[in-house]
């Protein structure tokens, strides 16, 4: 709160309170009849009342000041948010067209380097499936071969503990029926 603010609510207030002094001896002349102290009265009545409008007026003054103040404050405050908001948005600009030109070499073309150990694996692992696939064709068999180097075919059913172990299929004369 603005000082003039402060000293125009207080001002106008104790004149206002002053003036009940005044109109007592206003009330009690005109019971008596004195007209002299009545208009001595009232003289004093009109300098409190005048005295409180001019602190109301101070009070009003200091109001417009705290508005203004406040309005100044907003609006840096606003600025300052606008000021960050900016910054942000061209670091975000610059952050991506960083990315921008990571990415357009590389969206040509990726390379896959292949260790010697993984090429034999990958001999040993064709040559499994080929050597499975000949002995199913010698069977007669119809197969489809999986990621395994075993055939889809002599795979049978298996179930998994909570552990992650191979449990065996034990026939218990019940059927579970589980849908996804």
């Amino acid at each position: 709160m603005h000082t003039k603010t402060m000293e125009g609510l207080i001002g106008a207030r104790t004149n206002m309170e002053l003036l009940n002094t005044p109109f007592r001896v206003f009330k009690e002349a005109r019971r008596k009849g004195d007209t002299a102290k009545m208009e001595q009265a009232m003289g004093y009545m009109n300098e409190c009342e005048e005295h409180a409008y001019e602190y109301k007026e101070v009070a009003d003054e200091g109001m417009k000041k705290d508005a203004e103040e406040t309005r100044k404050i907003a609006e840096e405050q606003q600025e300052e948010m606008i000021k960050n908001r900016r910054e942000e948005r061209e670091e975000q600009q610059k952050k991506l067209e960083e990315e921008r030109k990571k990415n357009q070499g590389s969206k040509t073309e990726d390379t896959v380097e292949i260790s010697e150990e993984g090429k034999v694996l990958l001999k040993e692992s064709t040559a499994a499936k080929d050597g499975a696939l000949d002995k199913a064709e010698a069977d007669g068999a119809d197969l489809d071969i999986g990621t395994d180097s075993k055939p889809k075919a002599d795979l049978e059913p298996v179930f998994y503990s909570s552990a992650g172990e191979v449990k065996p299929l034990e026939d218990t004369g019940t059927k579970v029926s589980a849908s996804v």
